[in-house]
């Protein structure tokens, strides 16, 4: 089957990167996309924007670049599209409770047709044509709760709850998006899928428990939920439950927590630190007591010690001091507000989301951030006794490496979308 991949030059931030050179579950998000269809497609052209599609008598699928999708909704939609045979394109039902809580929400690249949403992936029995049906694929949402807020906290109390689909398709628009497609549709997706299977395979179920058996483990601990890569040197004082993915070439130190995370190549967890639902990039390094939750850590960053990060999403290439917090709870229960698609402020329906930094930053000791708050990437904050509590965005131009004569030491590497790349050497 043809692939045709239409690119998306739109640069998200703060990162000022385009979507597919984004990492998602520790991966490019190209990677990702062509990982995924590898077992469908065996030949691609990608299309810049404007550009005409080929001339092609044959079956093909054509998708956006800044999309995140996983095997088991392109299993689906492949299928039932093979079976009706026409030209079809990918849609969601607008009731849908993942597409309603998770994936609209300062989203600006789906079409509205009725009570559907269409999405930017289609398939054509015999090449492209003019229209295509929209095909809505059931997302298989699950309700999950993460957090119990007493009524003492806020005006509401209550779980607080996700809607975890077994099927994930989502249009990489905002860095909140970076967060549910890592978090929501991929850890707790995942997590979703295991006690599926568990529930309705009964060799599996014994599978894994004749495994934990046999390692003198807890089910949760063993090597059926645990995966661990090459050349790995795990303090036997770590506790490590899964669903969990280790790379190779990874230092986890003593008494270090980590449940249902994915850990890239070459990370150094030191000793106490504590990850849930969690990704970490290749090359990251954590020191002592650091802390993350629910949160992505892309590659060759530091989150250094006595730092916690809840809800957030951090660049690569990006140092966070010692003894920061990036909170993710809004004390006043009033909607907490993030950049959409085009930049502008919409309620980003989450009652507790933390904040994002982009790639090559410096962030000094000791910073509170404020949730959904962005800092963009090549900034540089010092922990000052003016700037501790980062309360709004915070653009380049705001940087304080700016007011130095060594401003050079610090070149900027990702210039926003319609700025030219400028060499400062």
């Amino acid at each position: 089957m043809f692939k045709i991949i239409l690119q998306s030059k739109k640069k998200i931030p703060p990162f000022n990167e385009p979507a597919r050179d984004l990492r998602i579950l520790n991966k490019p998000l190209w990677l990702w996309q062509r990982d995924v269809l590898a077992k469908y497609t065996d030949r691609e052209m990608e299309l810049p924007p404007g550009a005409p599609f080929p001339q092609l008598r044959e079956p093909c699928v054509v998708y956006r670049d800044n999309l995140f999708f996983d095997e088991y909704y392109m299993q689906e939609f492949l299928t039932q599209a093979q079976a009706v045979n026409r030209p079809v394109r990918a849609a969601f039902w607008v009731g849908d409770p993942a597409f309603r809580e998770h994936i609209l929400p300062l989203s600006t690249s789906y079409t509205p047709a009725g009570d559907v949403y269409m999405a930017d992936l289609w398939y054509y029995p015999n090449g492209p044509e003019p229209d295509a049906e929209p095909l809505v694929i059931d997302l298989q949402a699950r309700e999950i709760g993460y957090y119990h807020v007493p009524l003492y906290m806020a005006a509401s109390q209550g779980d607080l709850v996700y809607q975890v689909p077994l099927r994930s398709l989502i249009a990489i628009d905002s860095w909140v998006h970076i967060f549910i497609a890592d978090t929501v549709f991929g850890l707790f997706g995942r997590g979703a899928r295991f006690e599926q299977r568990l529930n309705q395979d009964p060799f599996f179920k014994l599978g894994i428990l004749a495994r934990a058996l046999f390692e003198g483990r807890q089910v949760l601990e063993s090597s059926g939920v645990v995966k661990i890569g090459k050349d790995c040197v795990i303090d036997p004082t770590a506790i490590i439950h899964g669903p969990t993915t280790i790379g190779n070439n990874v230092t986890i130190g003593a008494n270090a927590v980590i449940e249902n995370c994915v850990i890239g190549n070459f990370v150094n967890i030191s000793q106490g630190c504590q990850l849930m639902l969690s990704v970490v990039g290749d090359n990251t390094f954590l020191p002592f007591r650091a802390s993350l939750f629910m949160t992505t850590v892309m590659e060759n960053s530091l989150i250094a010690q006595n730092t916690c990060l809840q809800m957030s999403v951090v660049g690569r290439n990006t140092f966070i001091g010692a003894g920061s917090t990036w909170t993710d709870f809004n004390l006043l229960s009033s909607p907490i507000k993030a950049r959409d698609g085009h930049g502008e402020l919409k309620n980003s329906n989450r009652p507790v989301l933390g904040g994002c930094v982009g790639h090559n930053c410096r962030i000094g000791a000791g910073m509170i951030v404020y949730p959904a708050r962005m800092i963009e990437s090549d900034v540089i904050l010092f922990a000052t006794k003016e700037r501790r509590v980062i309360d709004h965005d915070v653009s380049y131009e705001e940087s304080d490496h700016l007011k130095l004569p060594a401003a050079y030491l610090h070149p900027r590497t990702y210039p926003r979308e319609g700025e030219k790349f400028v060499e400062t050497w």
